[in-house]
């Protein structure tokens, strides 16, 4: 076990070496080709942070409104039959959107119910199993401009799906 925590403190360097050696080998000029990287990095920020203000405006917006507190009451009856924790409802609709959001939520969690409590447990698992959504498509399709988007939100949102209802199984089988 020992030297799986030596090799994930070592994971990093590593691959930093390993591309600084390969670029070296292949005569890159690995510097001036880094520069050139960071350069076009920094314009793709600028393109993309209109989407992030929006983003960002509107999960402040939908937090503040009691939006999800609405939605949560809504479904509560819904989800207490499947065995789904009501309490983690916002914090799924919300990880669709935003991380940011997702993690403040998860930590209100921890706070109120503790991180050791099924409910912690699951959303932790729950967390680690799923994707902003949302988010992600808006930054990486409007960074490289693509405008159809054909059957990938269907994709992502099954794909989440799968995730929350395995984190809610992962959890039963394992915590309850």
């Amino acid at each position: 076990m020992r030297w799986l925590m030596v090799l994930s403190d070592l994971m990093i360097p590593l691959t930093f070496a390993s591309i600084l050696m390969y670029g070296i080998s292949k005569s890159v000029p690995v510097y001036d080709t880094f520069i050139e990287g960071a350069k076009d990095g920094f314009k793709t920020v600028l393109n993309i942070l209109p989407t992030i203000i929006g983003l960002m405006v509107a999960v402040g917006m939908i937090r503040a409104s009691g939006f999800l507190d609405i939605i949560n009451y809504g479904i509560a009856p819904i989800t207490e039959s499947f065995g789904y924790p009501t309490e983690a409802v916002p914090l799924t609709i919300m990880r669709l959107i935003s991380s940011a959001a997702s993690t403040g939520l998860l930590l209100d969690i921890f706070e109120r119910y503790g991180p050791d409590s099924f409910l912690g447990r699951f959303v932790s698992i729950m967390m680690s199993s799923t994707e902003t959504v949302i988010y992600t498509m808006s930054i990486y399709f409007m960074s490289v401009k693509i405008t159809k988007t054909r059957f990938t939100l269907a994709g992502a949102l099954l794909a989440n799906l799968v995730g929350i209802i395995t984190s809610l199984f992962v959890t039963y089988r394992l915590f309850a």
